[in-house]
């Protein structure tokens, strides 16, 4: 035999180790076993749902591989390591919302996880910059993301303070911050929204460390009751063009989350 037939078959047997090992090691879980070649049931994502038939369609082809039980495996998912990374993202992924459990989730929740979608697509944080890299699929058109936005902006109309506000209660805006708010938002950090402490008399666009959108940077408004009751009432309405998709409808809830904001005003 020749030497480079010789070479070729050695190459080929390595190839051949190379890729038996790797079947072999999917059986290993090193971040935990993602359920990856499970058959899932025929039940279909949030279908026993109040979420509307065009969002579901959209979370169901954009999100539910990996935040869902309903796992579509591709084919390079049979092979390890790439089969390991793809547990990891999945069950990160379903800790921060499972749309399997969709009904199990509170009504705070669900806004929130709205509101966070409709975010996170919308500054296109979602899908994540790998996962489009390689299911072309799931990039999100303007159109999607519009019909995310109104899906979070809830059918509630603007209410505006045109009347003085009443007294609210910052203890129970504590409790609505941490249920509602704290999944974007942190009073001493910045996260998906800059830290709000201090934010109670701070012009907008100003808090240190945050990338803020351009329209919020040109608005400089300055935070106070009425300006923050017009901004939770619609941040749209209020401030087109930035990229804060959540409201909150209540007025008496507005003026307590209010109150804790303002009680929270040193820096």
């Amino acid at each position: 035999m020749s030497r480079a037939g010789s070479k070729l078959i050695r190459y080929a047997i390595a190839v051949l180790i190379a890729v038996g090992a790797s079947l072999a090691l999917v059986r290993v879980h090193p971040f935990g076993d993602a359920g990856l070649y499970v058959p899932t049931s025929e039940v279909l994502i949030l279908t026993h749902t109040q979420v509307p038939s065009d969002v579901r369609a959209i979370l169901v082809d954009k999100c539910a591989d990996c935040h869902s039980n309903n796992i579509r495996a591709p084919l390079y998912s049979h092979f390890a390591p790439v089969s390991w990374l793809m547990e990891r993202d999945i069950i990160e992924a379903r800790k921060a919302m499972n749309l399997s459990s969709w009904s199990n989730y509170s009504a705070d929740q669900q806004q929130t996880f709205e509101a966070k979608v409709a975010q996170e697509t919308k500054t296109h944080d979602m899908p994540p910059v790998q996962y489009r890299m390689t299911h072309w699929k799931a990039r999100l058109t303007d159109g999607e993301v519009n019909v995310l936005t109104q899906w979070a902006r809830g059918p509630q109309a603007m209410q505006t303070s045109d009347v003085p506000l009443g007294e609210g209660d910052p203890a129970r805006g504590e409790v609505l911050f941490e249920r509602r708010c704290s999944g974007c938002h942190a009073l001493t950090q910045n996260r998906g929204g800059p830290q709000l402490q201090g934010v109670y008399g701070r012009t907008s666009g100003t808090a240190v460390g945050f990338v803020y959108s351009a329209a919020l940077r040109r608005a400089r408004i300055v935070w106070d009751e009425k300006s923050l009751d017009n901004w939770l009432s619609d941040p749209d309405a209020f401030i087109p063009g930035n990229e804060m998709d959540f409201m909150v409808s209540e007025p008496q809830e507005r003026q307590d989350l209010i109150s804790y904001l303002k009680h929270n005003s040193s820096e």
